[in-house]
């Protein structure tokens, strides 16, 4: 028997939902503009450095790595490999893991390498955009070029963001949309503006001068350029990330005009600096970057201001990004158990304190260490290289999964793996740069990704699991023998064994052995996380009898594990059914007597055994994995049972072989 609790329906094409689209999905590829030509002027050798074929070639480049990368590979391809609505890396692994094993290898690199992203993305995107108040008269006036004044007005914006996780940000996030609206169309604005000035910048549509310029003279880093080009793409990744907040439908709808305004200015940054590349006067300037200096100095106070709003905004989704991906991986088992607050009732809004303090701490540390958006810039980019090639190999499986042509599918991967392969060579000499700062993230995070699942994977092969079925009788003589006190009326345990009639060894030892526990009910939940992330089902065995059940609760990746409320809705839905006897309560609060009895949980935690005879390396991970789960999240919390009854009982993990241990009796 199995009941659902919820069907999955995909998000229709709306005005609001469009709206919320441009607020929560494009702040990180809506803030490229910032920075993108500013790093291939400053690459270059400067202003002074720039012709009229390398800004030809550098929009090109830009163009089609924006229509090739994004809009083709995440907009039009990756979108459509949804899992039940939910996209991303770990969403898409999910979707094909039963294709192979080893596939669980690309996941993990790309999710580790996207979470170290998390940390130079709002550090590089707020500090930019604070950077742009130097150009402002006043503020020079009353605090000069100092970029230490700068670096302090940064860490306090980030300082607040972070902060401000705990409370929620759903009411910050119903302006994320109209702002964003108006960023997008000031950006197009005013690249039309400098567009009208010389459109022979509309040359730049043409893939000649992009390969030319790879190729030329005038680039005086050669293949390297690409590396800074790439940022112009960095949020496509993050695009698909947020699938399952706002449905492919308003992506498709949005897109469009998101393009068009982010073309719009990088071509009217472009026209620009064709016109005044031969000033001395701009030459000369310090941090020069052209988003700022095109502006009317009488706007230039309200484009830094939309400049930092709209790098909050892109730096609030890389953080909501993050807690949704590690929540993902821990639900797939690939990071340890973590506390999770939900602090607003909208989907999708939850807040992870450890990793919401490791951010912050990430990101002031990068500010520290960089100074200068021009030298996080040097570092940005490398990261998501890899996660976009992870992707890429996913997206090929998914393919084969779906029964796509194998030669349209190699296609794929072969166009995509070799621009990607190239942006990640070109992005590989920023390492020595700053790039080694996210390299060190990401490679911490997946050794964590890795011993965490392997020790997973070491227990998975040595518990030993016993069947339910014999064991009935003795449940049953158990429970009706009044030598022995009750212990609860409904005995709860919680098991790995997701096998029908099958349940852990310890389980058993701990009701028999261990102290005989009488029950009227005896409960044994198993919790299967779903492929599908809103899955909330569950089935019964009931072996016969209307004393012993196995649940299992098939639970998506993205549903939280209350077991507790979730199996007084199974004891109701039984009673009801009348599968389950009414257990009435003669003693209790409620004015109208209870029919459900009191529940004991008890959690049976592992330790270790000291006489396991394990290879070395195979002891220490799992002494890891162990040391891990003392300082995490407790099962109590995890499982939803802080308000229940809940005793935790200890038992020997025991790994391998058995060290013989054997004392000699000496004689007095």
């Amino acid at each position: 028997m199995e009941k659902a609790l919820n069907i999955y329906k995909e998000r229709p094409l709306t005005l609001a939902g469009m709206l919320v689209t441009i607020g929560v999905v494009y702040g990180d590829i809506g803030t490229s503009p910032l920075y993108v030509m500013q790093a291939l002027v400053e690459g270059n050798g400067g202003l002074k450095s720039l012709s009229n074929e390398f800004i030809y070639g550098s929009l090109s480049l830009i163009f089609w790595t924006l229509t090739l990368l994004t809009t083709i590979k995440y907009v039009l391809i990756a979108l459509k490999a949804d899992n039940h609505g939910e996209g991303g890396i770990l969403a898409l692994y999910s979707l094909i893991r039963k294709m192979g094993g080893w596939l669980i290898v690309p996941a993990m690199i790309g999710g580790a390498a996207l979470l170290a992203d998390g940390v130079l993305t709002p550090a590089v995107t707020v500090t930019t955009a604070v950077e742009g108040l130097k150009g402002i008269p006043a503020y020079a006036n009353s605090f000069g070029s100092s970029q230490s004044t700068v670096i302090l007005i940064t860490i306090i914006i980030l300082c607040v963001l972070f902060l401000i996780q705990r409370t929620g940000t759903e009411i910050i996030g119903r302006l994320f949309g109209p702002i964003m609206i108006l960023w997008f169309t000031m950006l197009g604005i005013l690249g039309v503006i400098h567009i009208f000035g010389n459109l022979d910048i509309l040359k730049s549509f043409s893939p000649y001068y992009g390969v030319k310029l790879l190729f030329s003279d005038e680039n005086k880093v050669g293949f390297a350029i690409l590396g800074s080009v790439f940022l112009a793409t960095t949020g496509a990744e993050a695009l698909y990330s947020d699938l399952g907040h706002v449905g492919r439908k308003n992506i498709y709808g949005t897109w469009p005009f998101v393009k068009i305004c982010l073309l719009l200015n990088y071509f009217g940054q472009g026209a620009w600096l064709l016109q005044v590349k031969d000033n001395q006067g701009l030459q000369n300037i310090m941090d020069f970057n052209p988003f700022f200096e095109l502006m009317p100095h009488n706007f230039r106070i309200i484009g830094v201001v939309f400049a930092t709003l709209a790098a909050i905004i892109a730096s609030q989704a890389l953080i909501s990004g993050s807690f949704t991906l590690v929540s993902e991986a821990i639900k797939l088992d690939l990071l340890p158990r973590l506390r999770i607050n939900y602090p607003a009732m909208s989907k999708g809004q939850m807040y992870i304190p450890i990793v919401n303090f490791l951010l912050m701490i990430s990101c002031i540390g990068v500010v520290l260490f960089f100074q200068t958006s021009t030298h996080m810039e040097s570092a940005y980019g490398l990261a998501i290289t890899i996660t976009m090639l992870m992707t890429t190999i996913l997206l090929f499986n998914y393919l084969l999964q779906k029964k796509v042509s194998r030669v349209l599918a190699l296609l794929m991967v072969i166009i995509f793996g070799v621009l990607e392969t190239a942006f990640f060579v070109s992005s590989a000499v920023k390492f020595f740069h700053g790039g080694f700062i996210t390299v060190i993230i990401a490679s911490l995070i997946l050794i964590l990704m890795f011993l965490w699942l392997k020790a997973t994977q070491l227990e998975q092969v040595v518990t030993k699991e016993v069947s339910l079925e014999d064991y009935i009788s003795k449940l049953d003589n158990l429970r009706k023998d009044e030598h022995i006190p009750v212990y609860a009326t409904n005995l709860v345990y919680l098991t790995s064994k997701s096998k029908s009639g099958h349940i852990d060894n310890e389980i058993i030892y701990s009701i028999l052995d261990k102290r005989p526990k009488r029950a009227e009910v005896y409960w044994f939940i198993n919790v299967q996380v779903t492929d599908e992330p809103r899955t909330m089902a569950y089935t019964v065995e009931n072996f016969g009898t209307d004393y012993v059940y196995k649940i299992q609760l098939r639970l998506g990746f993205r549903v939280e594990q209350k077991v507790s409320t979730y199996l007084r809705q199974v004891v109701t839905d039984l009673m009801e059914s009348h599968e389950l006897k009414q257990q009435p309560q003669m003693y209790s609060t409620n004015v109208v007597n209870r029919n459900v009895g009191d529940f004991c949980f008890v959690l049976v935690r592992e330790e270790l055994a000291h006489d396991t005879n394990l290879p070395l390396y195979e002891r220490l991970i799992m002494q890891f994995k162990l040391s891990i789960k003392q300082i995490t999240v407790s099962p109590v919390k995890w499982f939803g049972l802080e308000h229940t009854d809940v005793k935790v009982e200890h038992v020997p993990l025991r790994l391998g072989t058995t060290r013989p241990i054997k004392l000699k009796r000496e004689l007095l």
